[in-house]
């Protein structure tokens, strides 16, 4: 072969039949051959020796809250990227909750070439599905799936803000009738908001609404909440054949749901939260508070999402990244509901999961499937992405499963500047991210550049 832009060397790499020990030859971008001299030549433009190390597909994140435009205050494309980039996510895909609400093409496009324009890594991002009328014309701008929440509208301008929620059963029926129509997966952050104003009525009449409260009523009656909203969801999936793709799986009942619907052939899939794996325990929530929330999940749920993740019921890893500032933040100590949820993810999640690996609680392969090649999967990306082969993206991550770090504020790249998991010790951290064939993160150092990201639409 002759010579090429880059070679990447003796690591073991992720193949779909498992790690080999391999070299990857790239040029324009893409992997161009696996194997090993004189099958692939001994130089290149730019060689890297992995050796001793593992070599996996660039992350793909299914569930990221890039915040822009509109709330740039928290995050805007280029900090949620390079966040991205530190933490081995080579393609990001955002939401639909920004500043106006992505529910015209109009507001699409106008979304996709600012972002071309400032994005360190791939990028795609998913309308709400909340128009009928707008979703035929939203569905040919090229996103992977539509987004909506269950939820009223608040009234409020994050992170529920006018526009992108359905609490009406009807309403939901004709939005995912009309999304099925396009293929496309609909994305659908389940909650029952009638039960819920229920529930946290009872906390407020107590005038209790602190984080301790606002916890106990998100999880009350072992989830409720979500299982009568995912009940909805998977009869009305049955009914259409419509993609359904639930978001915040934590629940076992919601778990046995979506197992039933998965043996009668249906296509139906769900992510789970780094936060829900990582930080919802109850201890987080006494000592972090409005930092840690989000949601409490239990011990008994916790471990029937790790069951979950082995038996290959759940599908894939969805950060959530939702980053909000201190000050907003510490308005939860006094009032959790005047809060908004959520936390930075995308920059440490992989080295929390890693450092799961090592504990044995799920094998490296399964951590590459729900982090990468499922994902390209169900959003139509695959081969181009999620997959080490001649062809596909040289979208590349190399990890060392020894090396020891601790997660720090003092280095997360998030606009906020804090994160969850400050001073949690891991084993086992992405040392090198490669962006169809150019490094964009090395040893924690940002390489990449503006513009250096496209926008990924699906594989036709």
């Amino acid at each position: 072969m002759e010579k090429v832009e880059l070679l990447l060397k003796n690591g073991e790499v992720w193949t779909p039949g498992g790690f080999v020990e391999t070299d990857i030859a790239v040029n324009g971008g893409k992997i161009v051959a696996l194997g090993k001299a004189p099958v692939l030549p001994d130089s290149a433009d730019m060689v890297i020796d992995a050796k001793g190390k593992k070599v996996i597909p660039g992350l793909i994140d299914t569930h990221t809250h890039h915040r822009d435009p509109g709330f740039t205050h928290k995050e805007d494309i280029t900090t949620a990227t390079m966040a991205a980039a530190a933490g081995g996510v080579t393609f990001s895909i955002g939401m639909p909750n920004v500043n106006p609400p992505t529910t015209t093409v109009e507001r699409y496009r106008a979304l996709i070439e600012h972002h071309k324009k400032n994005a360190i890594v791939d990028f795609n991002h998913n309308p709400s599905g909340t128009v009928p009328e707008e979703i035929p014309g939203l569905a040919k701008e090229g996103p992977l799936a539509f987004k909506i929440f269950m939820v009223k509208d608040t009234g409020r301008d994050y992170p529920h803000m006018p526009g992108i929620g359905i609490n009406n059963n009807g309403e939901l029926f004709k939005c995912f009738e009309t999304v099925g129509q396009t293929g496309l997966p609909l994305m659908v952050h389940p909650h029952d908001q009638d039960l819920m104003d229920e529930i946290e009525g009872r906390y407020w009449k107590r005038e209790d609404r602190s984080p301790q409260a606002y916890a106990k009523a998100y999880r009350e009656f072992d989830g409720i909440i979500w299982d009568t909203a995912m009940s909805t969801l998977f009869r009305m999936q049955k009914a259409l054949g419509a993609k359904l793709h639930v978001l915040h799986m934590s629940t076992p009942e919601g778990l046995a749901m979506l197992r039933r619907a998965k043996n009668e052939g249906r296509p139906c899939s769900c992510e789970v939260n780094p936060w829900a794996m990582f930080l919802g325990t109850w201890e987080n929530v006494e000592k972090l508070g409005p930092y840690c929330l989000g949601f409490w999940v239990p011990p008994a749920h916790v471990e029937a999402l790790w069951q979950a993740i082995n038996d290959g019921t759940i599908d894939v890893i969805g950060t959530d990244h939702a980053p909000h500032t201190k000050e907003e933040k510490e308005k939860g100590w006094k009032d959790m509901w005047s809060c908004p949820g959520g936390e930075p993810q995308i920059q440490d999640y992989l080295s929390l999961f890693l450092d799961a690996v090592n504990q044995g609680k799920l094998s490296l392969d399964t951590l590459v499937r729900i982090s990468s090649y499922n994902a390209a999967k169900i959003f139509n990306v695959y081969p181009r992405k999620g997959v080490i082969q001649p062809g596909s993206d040289a979208d590349l991550v190399i990890i060392d499963m020894n090396k020891e770090a601790v997660i720090s504020n003092e280095t997360t790249y998030t606009r906020v500047g804090w994160t969850p998991y400050h001073g949690r010790k891991v084993k086992g951290v992405p040392i090198r991210t490669i962006l169809r064939g150019k490094t964009v993160m090395q040893d924690g150092r940002i390489t990449g550049k503006l513009g250096d990201g496209q926008f990924v639409t699906p594989v036709r």
